[in-house]
């Protein structure tokens, strides 16, 4: 079965450095992330290809303001550019720098080539429905390109607030914003049935559920699945910080229908890439 992996990052030498991050560390440090191997990009590459992974999404990610991390949007094309086959670009925008913000996103789709946007809240520090992403979810809409919001309950980063992300105020810009597409990383947990309410109720809203497919409450995404979200939910793996090769695992075990576990796998995340939904 082909797949893709909607979030995806290189374990690189350069993208494993946000184990030292000021965001991650201490979560890092308690998950033993440091004993995570560095590989170079086209051995990456060649493990994916021996485990099915047609496609994978690489999300930049820009909290520079809030925590002094700067993702190079340069860096996810060049990966990009090195293996078009294989990976996706998405550029991740810290919303405090404003019109500089806009200017990015429309610089590295139209002169990058990368494909969609990425946005950490609970990083900013704000609602996802705060004023200061509007007009990034506009540029999304004028580029006809979809967007990653980034959830779950920021274990162990100083200062994020999980409400900034919960399920209520996706609800939001998804009736504000009905053009465009969003996809809600790592399920919006804990919030798992408000999450699967917004998503079956709102055409534009998506979620993979990367980190807590097994976590408390979890199951009733995968009832969810089955029932009426089935267009829905995409697989992600959150690597580096779940292998790839792990999540692999972990999806052949959740109880997915057959034609579930097909627009899981790949179907639903072909449509939002506009790629060929055949498996």
């Amino acid at each position: 079965m082909k797949t893709i992996d909607f979030r995806f990052r290189p374990n690189t030498p350069d993208v494993m450095a946000i184990g030292e991050s000021k965001m991650f560390k201490t979560l890092c440090d308690m998950i033993g992330f440091s004993n995570t191997k560095t590989q170079d990009l086209p051995e990456i590459v060649e493990e994916l290809n021996q485990n099915g992974v047609d496609k994978a999404v690489i999300l930049g990610r820009d909290a520079e303001t809030t925590y002094q991390w700067k993702g190079s949007n340069d860096g996810v094309a060049k990966m990009v550019n090195q293996f078009p086959d294989k990976f996706i670009g998405f550029a991740g925008l810290d919303p405090h720098k404003g019109m500089a913000a806009i200017h990015e996103l429309n610089r590295s789709v139209n002169q990058l080539g990368l494909k969609g946007a990425s946005i950490d809240p609970y990083l900013a520090q704000i609602y996802v429905n705060d004023a200061k992403y509007y007009p990034i979810y506009a540029k999304c809409c004028e580029l006809d390109i979809p967007i990653v919001i980034t959830t779950g309950p920021a274990t162990l980063v100083p200062n994020a607030v999980i409400d900034h992300v919960a399920p209520r105020y996706i609800d939001f810009v998804a009736r504000d914003f009905p053009e465009l597409t969003m996809v809600v990383s790592h399920g919006a947990y804990p919030w798992v049935n408000e999450m699967i309410t917004v998503a079956q109720r709102n055409s534009n809203v998506y979620l993979d559920i990367s980190e807590y497919e097994f976590f408390p409450m979890s199951e009733a995404y995968v009832q969810g699945a089955n029932t009426i979200i089935s267009d829905k939910l995409l697989f992600a793996s959150a690597h580096p910080f779940v292998h790839f090769k792990d999540a692999l695992k972990n999806y052949q075990k959740l109880p997915f229908t057959d034609e579930v576990r097909q627009k899981v796998m790949y179907k639903n995340a072909a449509r939002i890439l506009k790629l060929d939904q055949s498996c």
